[in-house]
């Protein structure tokens, strides 16, 4: 018989892993609530047409990268490749956008890449988006948000964050055709992938990573001189606020995001210890998408950041792994009646001590097997019922931490003693 495996990309994230994973979620959860920010949970599965109409029908994303399935109706839909145009979805259809709107989620996206470090295709996110803001000020709030998070995390120092303003529409759209002339005259210097984007979406030629055409680019239009003088100013008035915060940053001009739904600020947080996987967290403005997806014309800010990578991150920098808590206390009983004593002072002591680990032992075996998985639980204490402890309304109780012997304690008296012992 075949053995069943997990799909490729589609990672299992293990008891010894999961620490880091439970870390990193509650510093992330515990800050988006300090700055105001409120949690929505979105379908992993919507209707294709939600991406085709947000990301662009050109994009990779949707030609290449979406697992896209028709259900039992003939409808098409796909597993969520990104997080913001479910969340203008959702904030549209259930009427949140009549005021501002600061929102966060967190989960599993799919995308059908080339699996390697930093990279799979089903990989977590957690994204922030904010509505019916446009001012440059809700610009800067995500960006600090985010540096706040690296310096939590012990990582400020291993992360730049990189700016750009890409501007309007009309201004990319005046833009690219001045970048496409520029190019289709050198058409044959470009490497293939930028040559298919020439047809397609221009704008990532950009960030390519071959040299030779990064070297052709130096020539090139260049995007901040087609810029309107509304987008100029937010751009100014943004680095005047992280200049004012003491936030460094480096503006990069062929920072542009792959995504069309864009406009004037797009960021990104981009590490040197990752490979080639250097983008840790990014994202930008999408001031037109809310109207694009059927509702008012709202404006709209976030960002998104791969859980996979500032995990691989916290790792490759030394931060100490969260160690799995290990148990408080390990029950342990010989015969069926110490048995039945042990599991109803196990949920008796729960309700006395619920933020304490208390592991029952369950499947039988003698007493010095239960002993060594007490001992490998790394409980502080073991405690004992056999027969004759359930006969005299006692309980055995022994430190294995501490060479401190073996107690006697009555079962009434029980939580008292325990108290005072994991004091």
């Amino acid at each position: 018989m075949t053995k069943l495996r997990a799909i490729r990309g589609m990672n299992d994230i293990l008891p010894e892993e999961t620490p880091y994973w439970q870390s990193l979620e509650r510093t992330v959860r515990a800050l988006l609530h300090s700055y105001g920010y409120g949690e929505i949970r979105l379908p992993i599965v919507e209707h294709t047409e939600l991406f085709k109409r947000s990301i662009g029908e050109v994009t990779d994303i949707v030609e290449k990268e979406m697992y896209t399935f028709d259900d039992r109706n003939g409808e098409s839909m796909t597993l969520r490749p990104e997080g913001t145009a479910s969340c203008v979805r959702a904030a549209i259809q259930n009427g949140l956008l009549a005021v501002p709107q600061r929102l966060w989620y967190a989960g599993p996206m799919f995308r059908y890449e080339r699996p390697q470090k930093g990279r799979q295709r089903q990989f977590h996110q957690v994204g922030v988006e904010v509505f019916g803001i446009a001012t440059p000020d809700i610009d800067a709030e995500l960006i600090l948000l985010s540096a706040r998070l690296w310096r939590q995390l012990g990582i400020a120092d291993d992360v730049t964050l990189e700016l750009n303003s890409i501007g309007s529409n009309e201004a990319r759209k005046a833009y690219r055709a001045a970048l496409v002339e520029y190019l289709s005259a050198r058409r044959e210097q470009l490497d293939e992938d930028s040559q298919r984007r020439l047809e397609s979406n221009p704008l990532r030629i950009l960030d390519s990573k071959n040299p030779d055409t990064q070297a052709l680019l130096n020539d090139a239009p260049a995007l901040a001189d087609y810029l309107d003088d509304e987008a100029k100013a937010d751009f100014a008035r943004l680095q005047a606020l992280l200049d004012a915060a003491g936030q460094p940053y480096r503006v990069n001009p062929r920072l542009v995001r792959g995504l069309d739904y864009y406009n004037k600020t797009v960021f990104e947080w981009v590490t040197d210890r990752l490979g080639a996987q250097g983008t840790v967290c990014a994202g930008g403005r999408y001031d037109g998408l809310v109207e694009q997806l059927g509702g008012k014309a709202t404006p709209g800010i976030g960002f998104a950041m791969g859980m996979e990578r500032l995990v691989l991150l916290l790792s490759e920098t030394g931060q100490a792994l969260p160690v799995e808590q290990a148990a408080d206390l390990y029950l342990v009983s010989m015969g069926e009646a110490a048995e039945t004593e042990a599991m109803a002072r196990a949920e008796a002591l729960r309700d006395v001590f619920p933020e304490h680990r208390i592991v029952l032992h369950t499947g039988g075996g003698s007493f010095k097997s239960q002993m060594k998985k007490a001992d490998r639980s790394g409980a502080r204490l073991a405690l004992i019922w056999g027969e004759d402890e359930v006969n005299a309304g006692t309980c055995a109780v022994k430190d294995l931490r501490e060479d401190g012997g073996q107690e006697t304690v009555a079962a009434a008296e029980l939580p008292q003693y325990l108290r005072a012992a994991l004091a």
